[in-house]
């Protein structure tokens, strides 16, 4: 008997036997900011503009101007959602994607009649052909410098093919053959085997695959240290899955795409080409991301060449997200968390007992850590947790230290022991001048001349919400009698 394969129309089959978690209409939505700016109300949570709220996933079924293409947003929008995809309880899908991540299950290739992902092929050749026309990427707000491709996930390789990665950009459709690329300075696999081909002076194949099982595009989120340059992340969703992703070679580029996505788009990063990335609106904005503020325009994008656009033949699939939401935090947040994780239980085992990044930070610029002190002796463990978080994620700027008695999922419980167990004077670490992530607004040096003389710098903060453990007999909450048929009573 045949193991059916993961991709995401099995995860959405999966996703409708649970009430709440999906819904689809056939109301006519203009992909043009109408289309987030619906989903905005409905279920996209996270940093965005209120009024909004973690609701379904949603499925657009008629899309002006795209007859036979629907798109989804909100996949990943909520973590009981993700944990219900995952098939894993999801208050510990970090420490999921950490073993995960040690125990990868390779990709595998396969032949072109097992893609469905080629169903269609459009070659840049076509005398009709238009990206613009082909692929339904939606607008978040009416002054984004274009339609984008949100949850894309690249697919390149070094010049001497040993090496190959996946991740996902911001990428934003240009011309009829024409995608910019932002590439965010350091860190990333792709931007290095890019820059290995610019120095070259040669065009980099890529692959860009839309449409995917939520294993493959939280996987594709991890960043070094916890995946190492030449650790290749489809590894990690094949572990997710226990079934390896399957590869199909490019039609028109030498490089490898998703077997069952939805969409691919192939081409080339082309060397020594930049592009303005509000080049047709001149807004001087990019689109919304994660910390719930439009991004500023890149004057000088990396070009993508397009050379095809391939996908299903039945009514395909175009997955969008909104910057701010909440399922950016799920992307970025959680395999975040894994990688704290990985680096304290290897430093300090058995104090952090959990890790979470909220909301509010977007997945990434806060965390919160639930810490077990044992003994005497580990007073002072929990700041040193909160150091080695920083270095695990350069990008995280504010960690929380809590007791295990705190439920870190839950933020009123979190603020609770800044009130009742913190005292600024001598609980508030803060670190100057350090690096961050660029999307931080307030990270500027006008902002704070004395710290921050670049860019993406910034002061991090650790507050530690922790009870010293001589004093833990006197912070004993409150103790109720355990009822354990307490549920009979809502009958």
């Amino acid at each position: 008997m045949s193991v059916e394969k993961w991709d995401l129309r099995k995860v959405l089959a999966e996703l409708q036997q649970h009430d709440g978690q999906y819904h689809e209409t056939d109301v006519e939505v203009d992909p043009d900011a109408q289309l987030a700016g619906v989903y905005r109300y409905i279920g996209a949570g996270g940093t965005v503009a209120r009024p909004t709220q973690e609701g379904p996933a949603m499925m657009f079924n008629n899309v002006k101007g795209f007859n036979d293409t629907r798109v989804l947003i909100g996949l990943m929008a909520s973590r009981k959602r993700v944990g219900l995809m995952f098939h894993h309880d999801y208050q510990t899908l970090g420490q999921f994607l950490n073993e995960a991540v040690t125990k990868p299950v390779w990709p595998k290739m396969v032949e072109e009649k097992d893609a469905p992902a080629h169903e269609v092929i459009h070659r840049a050749t076509d005398e009709d052909f238009d990206i613009r026309k082909l692929v339904a990427a939606p607008t978040n707000t009416p002054r984004d410098a274009g339609p984008y491709i949100t949850v894309g996930v690249v697919a390149g390789s070094s010049m001497d093919k040993s090496k190959s990665d996946v991740t996902i950009h911001r990428m934003v459709l240009e011309d009829k053959d024409k995608i910019g690329i932002y590439i965010m300075p350091g860190g990333r696999h792709i931007g290095a085997f890019a820059e290995e081909y610019e120095k070259a002076n040669q065009p980099m194949p890529i692959t860009i695959s839309i449409g995917l099982d939520p294993a493959i595009t939280i996987g594709a989120t991890f960043e070094p240290p916890t995946t190492p340059f030449g650790y290749n992340e489809l590894g990690v969703a094949g572990a997710i899955r226990q079934q390896p992703v399957e590869l199909v070679k490019g039609v028109t580029v030498d490089e490898n795409a998703i077997a069952r996505a939805e969409y691919t788009l192939e081409g080339y990063i082309m060397p020594n080409e930049r592009i303005q990335e509000d080049i047709n609106t001149h807004t001087g904005k990019a689109m919304p991301e994660f910390p719930g503020y439009d991004g500023d325009a890149n004057p000088a994008l990396q070009v993508i060449k397009v050379t095809a656009v391939t996908h299903r033949k039945e009514n395909p699939i175009m997955q969008s997200v909104i910057g701010p939401s909440e399922e950016h935090v799920s992307m970025a947040g959680i395999p975040t968390e894994a990688s704290i994780l990985s680096l304290v239980e290897r430093a300090i085992p058995g104090k952090v007992l959990n890790v979470y990044n909220p909301p509010a930070g977007g997945g990434k610029l806060m965390t919160i850590m639930q810490i077990h002190k044992e003994n005497a002796a580990d007073e002072g463990i929990q700041r040193q947790a909160a150091l080695l978080a920083f270095s695990a994620f350069k990008e995280l700027k504010t960690v929380i230290l809590v007791d295990d008695d705190v439920d870190i999922f839950d933020m009123n419980d979190v603020i609770w022991t800044m009130n009742t167990r913190f005292q600024a004077d001598q609980d508030l670490m803060v670190l100057p001048g350090m690096r961050n992530h660029p999307l931080d607004p307030s990270e500027r040096p006008e902002y704070d001349p004395k710290s921050i003389r670049f860019r993406g710098m910034s002061s991090k903060l650790v507050i530690d919400g922790t009870v010293p453990f001589d004093m833990k007999d006197q912070f004993e909450r409150a103790q109720f009698q355990e009822v354990p048929d307490w549920e009979k009573y809502l009958k």
